[in-house]
């Protein structure tokens, strides 16, 4: 075992790296998500898109979560919510199929989830505490993963998803959020 942040890691997440993804363990509609993440185990990759976001959102005052950077688009809160959802949802499919379980999975409509999330009377500190417990949940399931179970195939939203692909999507839509917050959002304040 290795142990790194507080976090031991299987022999197995550590050598497994995103360079060894074949393009029929994941939906096309992934691919974005999965070019974030640079040659990076797939252990790195959970640890540094981690670090990323939280660099971001550990500097956002309560006062400036509930700021959208365009009409229509969602509030740094709302954002950090779907974040949240779609980390519990995705490493749920990795449950799934890593399990062995070949029901196909059906998508989902995130729009619909930031619809009636209400995050105004939450505490933002503690929508980040939150998020942080997640991302341990969904390290300690890969952790639990063997060799095989992180190549196994199902099918989600139409398409194929092996469970490290699952992995390695997680990241990099962590990877894609502290983008946007950095681009689109602006100095934390």
């Amino acid at each position: 075992m290795i142990r790194l942040t507080g976090f031991t890691f299987a022999p197995n997440n550590e050598a497994m790296r995103i360079t060894e993804l074949k393009s029929n363990e994941y939906h096309k509609y992934y691919a974005n998500y999965i070019g974030y993440v640079d040659d990076l185990s797939l252990r790195s990759a959970l640890d540094e898109s981690e670090a990323q976001l939280l660099e971001y959102l550990t500097h956002v005052s309560e006062e400036h979560t509930n700021y959208a950077y365009a009409p229509g688009k969602w509030t740094i809160a709302q954002s950090l919510q779907h974040i949240i959802d779609t980390e519990r949802i995705f490493s749920y499919r990795a449950l799934r199929i890593g399990r062995g379980d070949v029901t196909p999975l059906p998508g989902f409509e995130q729009n619909d989830y930031a619809a009636v999330a209400n995050v105004s009377d939450r505490r933002f500190r503690d929508m980040i505490d939150e998020f942080r417990t997640v991302r341990a949940a969904t390290k300690a399931l890969f952790n639990s993963f063997t060799e095989e179970d992180l190549i196994r195939l199902g099918t989600m939203s139409g398409g194929p998803a092996s469970v490290r692909a699952l992995g390695f999507i997680i990241s990099g839509h962590v990877y894609h959020h502290a983008k946007l917050y950095r681009e689109k959002y602006g100095k934390a304040e």
